[in-house]
């Protein structure tokens, strides 16, 4: 009876639809909701986030905040702080940060807190959907047992199922209606339900047979490109001391039209995906007894990318300027962690200013996209510094420029020009004519 009628509102459009945190994922995942017909219900533990919203204006720039509007305008979205508002929810979708905390272990504080709100809620005929990024086993393992202290039972009172977030953040190609949906529930009901949830929010699902299966596979993806992307920044050394060009290489590797994928080196990791996810299977594979030498070895050359950056900019002006770090002024280009984005999610950004200025050099910062930085938990020492604007003037009082993130917006022919010495991680000066004074890092 309960899974009926579930299916019939959610079939129907009449269900509403929570939807926990409101971030790069909650957010474009509720609008995509309200754009199928559903009513949503948008909670979030940041107040000042929420007025924003309420009032028009969007911190994440897929989303626009006068659709946020309208959807408020209208009565089809409702944003709130109070959990007790997700009570009139036929399904909840959670949305929440899983870091990893200073031991590189799993942090699921903010999903076990989400467990226990909606536990306090929770009623016969409802969907609850993880979509937060974790190890295996966490939808069944951890947050199942939250809501079944409630003496309801999943499968016959309430209906659970994962179905990992796929966002990139300024990809155009894709939103969140036309990237597959990978869905597994805990018992063929649940799948079910949420097959039909997602199947009418967007183009394409992929039910998988269970929520491990489901786990796993965002893993994958992640580790998949943690390791490749470890492998193109190894060789960027081993090729940078043979005086060969990695950009160069790739360029020519990728004209093969079957067995390769380009991948691409840079000064270290960003976002919340892959500096983060492959690390929950680590860990989670101790449990196995298992060791994880391939994505911890990943894991390490990816780390030690900002430090063979800051290598490379210390030789640069030691050799072509005369110039020691201490003292030097420097000017980061990019602050977000890629490019034509405001996100700066664990951006490496953060830390080659950290490393630099433990050198003693002064690091001022441009970014279009991120007018101050904002609070974060690693780095709060930095927040509230802001970006500077540019002039020929400026530039040239800069000892060297170091380009970070390679917003498309950036005159780099411009940087190149007036500035003594450059050195560019993401090979954003690539169509500058002359690039004497440029160093690939």
């Amino acid at each position: 009876m309960h899974f009926e009628r579930c299916r019939t509102l959610i079939q129907s459009r009449k269900a509403t639809v929570g939807v926990i945190g409101l971030g790069y994922v909650g957010l474009p995942l509720a609008i995509a909701a309200l754009r199928s017909g559903f009513s949503v219900v948008g909670y979030d533990i940041n107040t000042a986030h929420l007025e924003r919203l309420a009032s028009g204006h969007s911190t994440i720039g897929r989303v626009a905040g006068s659709e946020v509007q309208t959807y408020t305008g209208n009565g089809a979205l409702t944003l709130t702080g109070e959990a007790a508002d997700l009570a009139v929810c036929d399904a909840i979708l959670i949305c929440v940060p899983t870091p990893l905390n200073k031991h590189h272990e799993p942090d699921l504080s903010y999903v076990i807190k989400s467990g226990e709100m909606i536990a306090g809620i929770l009623r016969q005929g409802q969907l609850i959907v993880l979509e937060s990024t974790t190890y295996p086993t966490t939808t069944t393992g951890l947050l199942k047992p939250i809501l079944e202290k409630t003496g309801l039972s999943q499968g016959e009172d309430f209906f659970l199922a994962f179905s990992p977030e796929r966002e990139d953040p300024g990809n155009k190609e894709f939103e969140t209606s036309t990237i597959p949906k990978i869905v597994g529930g805990d018992g063929p009901m649940s799948t079910e339900l949420a097959v039909d949830l997602y199947g009418a929010i967007v183009n394409k699902v992929v039910p998988v047979s269970s929520c491990e299966v489901a786990e796993a596979s965002k893993l994958m993806e992640n580790i998949f490109r943690s390791v490749n992307i470890a492998l193109v920044n190894e060789l960027k050394i081993i090729y940078g001391e043979m005086g060969i060009d990695i950009w160069e290489v790739i360029e020519a590797a990728k004209t093969k039209p079957f067995g390769f994928m380009p991948f691409y080196p840079g000064p270290g990791l960003g976002g919340h995906c892959i500096p983060i996810d492959p690390f929950y299977l680590t860990w989670k594979a101790r449990e196995y007894d298992i060791s994880t030498r391939f994505i911890e070895l990943a894991g390490e050359i990816n780390t030690r990318a900002p430090y063979h950056v800051v290598e490379k900019l210390v030789s640069a002006l030691s050799m072509r300027r005369q110039k020691a770090i201490s003292g030097a002024r420097i000017l980061l280009f990019g602050l977000a962690y890629k490019k034509d984005v405001e996100d700066v999610r664990e951006s490496p950004a953060f830390k080659l200013i950290e490393l630099l200025e433990s050198h003693g050099a002064t690091v001022d910062f441009h970014d279009p996209f991120v007018p101050v930085i904002p609070p974060t938990r690693e780095h709060a020492a930095l927040a509230g510094r802001e970006s500077v604007a540019l002039d020929d003037d400026m530039l040239g009082s800069y000892d060297a420029g170091l380009i970070c993130t390679d917003h498309t917006s950036v005159d780099y022919a411009a940087i190149v020009k007036a500035m003594a010495l450059v050195v560019d991680t993401r090979n954003a000066t690539k169509a500058v004519g002359d690039r004497s004074n440029v160093v690939l890092a």
